[in-house]
């Protein structure tokens, strides 16, 4: 069974690791390595999704995470931590597809639904049948997503949906999307699922574009929604979402997610490093030789040691069930922002070389870029913990 190499393992987590733990670790790195690491690079450049790996994907068993019935894992909060972790060591936008579909819209399902809902749509979604796509953001909305326009009309026995979304990952090829909208009745966010229709055509009036011009993250498509008076079924509301405090649970469950990812990206980056830093020769001696390189892995590890501390008190916390917003912000401020500082400094040991492809670095340094700014951006995070701090919330315009 593979087991974290211990270059970045210092501490030796992994001696506390179960063997279930194990054997998913092993599990997703060799899908990894196999089935992603081959067409990767191929497909960032063409900033197209390869879709030949969901079928490799779909067999792995992990759809779903800690999710359980319905064909999903039910696995715990450091299980799924330690897929995206592995996930995003060979790849962001893999680890951005997965957890848009598994994390952010099956668990909207799964947390807000009725029991007719989530058969009606999990079991498919869990094997890969169906995809997801979660939206919630919008062009004018995106930190303050609680003020979010798009409209949403019950008529007779339909909802009515007006309005549009932004980045919203999967968005084109999904068979359900999960839709913030406004309820007019009440004016509280509730969630509704457009899916497509049995001819395969998303409802009139529902469009997604993919956007091009991405720096980072390109091989995951993301789009802008245009929804121009859709009508969907009124049973298509999920049937436990009332408010915008539900979006912020969902949120609450994966947004340490994205700290496990950075540590991905970190990891894979230093190792690349590492490994360059003995090969490669400057003034006659391997760059490893030198003592400003030496200095500068040891500095990278040790912000990947803090990260990798971060992310599993963040599971303990979460399957214990005392974790709170501040707690996973304070995490994602710390990881997102060392995590970049890593992948940027393993850029630098490669030189020129970290800016080729095929040598991974220069993917994971822009794909963390993104990492940085999802799931809430620094400044975000900084008053959630902020507001925690002091008791006073410090959003928005201050006379």
């Amino acid at each position: 069974m593979t087991q974290p190499a211990l270059t970045t393992d210092w501490y030796r987590l992994s001696d506390e690791l179960t063997d279930r733990e194990r054997d998913l670790i092993s599990t997703v790195r060799r899908f990894v390595d196999e089935e992603v690491t081959p067409v990767i690079n191929d497909a960032w450049e063409r900033a197209r999704f390869p879709e030949e790996i969901i079928p490799k994907l779909a067999e792995l068993g992990i759809v779903g995470t800690f999710i359980s019935g319905y064909g999903c894992p039910g696995m715990t909060r450091r299980e799924a931590g330690l897929v995206s972790l592995e996930m995003s060591r060979g790849d962001g936008s893999v680890n951005t597809f997965f957890g848009v579909h598994s994390g952010l819209t099956m668990g909207s399902i799964d947390l807000l639904g009725s029991d007719e809902q989530k058969q009606r749509w999990l079991p498919d979604m869990a094997a890969l049948r169906k995809l997801g796509a979660f939206a919630l953001t919008e062009p004018d909305h995106g930190s303050d997503s609680v003020a979010l326009e798009t409209s949403a009309v019950l008529d007779g026995d339909e909802y009515v949906l007006t309005g549009a979304k932004r980045w919203i990952g999967n968005a084109h090829r999904a068979d359900v999307v999960v839709v913030w909208a406004r309820d007019t009745s009440d004016a509280k966010v509730k969630a509704f699922v457009v899916e497509r229709e049995e001819s395969g055509e998303f409802p009139a009036g529902f469009s997604a574009q993919i956007i091009d011009g991405k720096v980072g993250k390109r091989a995951i498509e993301q789009s802008h929604i245009t929804i121009e008076s859709v009508r969907i079924p009124a049973t298509n509301l999920l049937a436990k979402s009332a408010s915008f405090r539900d979006a912020s649970a969902v949120l609450a469950k994966t947004r340490s997610g994205a700290s496990w990812e950075a540590v991905g990206h970190a990891m894979a980056c230093y190792e690349i490093a590492l490994e360059y830093s003995k090969t490669r020769r400057q003034f006659g001696s391997p760059i490893a030789e030198y003592q400003l390189v030496q200095h500068r892995l040891a500095k990278m590890l040790a912000e990947i040691t803090a990260m990798q501390m971060y992310c599993f008190r963040l599971a303990e916390l979460g399957d214990t069930d005392r974790l709170d917003g501040s707690m996973s912000s304070l995490a994602k401020m710390y990881t997102a922002e060392r995590g970049r500082w890593v992948c940027s400094e393993a850029r630098d040991i490669l030189g020129g070389n970290g800016m080729l492809l095929e040598n991974h670095v220069a993917r994971h340094l822009t794909d963390m870029e993104v990492v940085y700014t999802y799931e809430g951006t620094d400044s975000i995070q900084s008053l959630i913990v902020g507001r925690a701090i002091t008791g006073v919330a410090a959003f928005g315009h201050r006379s």
